[in-house]
């Protein structure tokens, strides 16, 4: 082999795994709007499906899997119980008294929004990340 000959060096730039380059990648806080109207508009959301008026596909863009699937399965329990009665799905009438939020890491706000129905006052807990340079909601609960 001579010295004018181009040699094969092995590739020294980092190998990215698949799952690592196409999963959801963390955006700071600052990279990202306001949770607020996210908060207000995702808890009302969440009620209407959960009564029946709303189809969850809607809400797919600000869920992550997992709290799309919980979602999914409590307006299904939903959905049963109210058919079980014979009662019809109602649009609700909900007013949203306070929205509190945490901030315990960058990228990350934890939140209660606390709902004034018509029988009763619930709240509504939110965890949202963010993904992508958007905000997804990965945990709701609603109490």
């Amino acid at each position: 082999m001579s010295t004018g000959t181009a040699r094969a060096f092995p590739l020294t730039v980092r190998s990215l795994e698949i799952d690592e380059y196409f999963a959801p990648q963390p955006t700071g806080s600052s990279d990202l709007p306001a949770p607020g109207p996210l908060l207000r508009n995702l808890t009302l959301g969440v009620l209407e499906v959960l009564a029946g008026v709303r189809e969850i596909e809607q809400l797919s863009r600000w869920l992550t899997e997992d709290a799309y699937r919980s979602l999914m399965t409590r307006a299904n329990l939903a959905t049963r119980a109210r058919s079980a009665r014979g009662v019809p799905a109602a649009r609700p009438v909900h007013r949203i008294l306070s929205v509190r939020e945490c901030v315990p890491a960058d990228g990350v706000v934890e939140s209660v929004v606390i709902v004034a129905g018509p029988a009763r006052t619930r709240a509504v807990a939110i965890r949202l990340e963010g993904m992508d340079r958007r905000w997804r909601a990965t945990s709701l609960a609603l109490l």
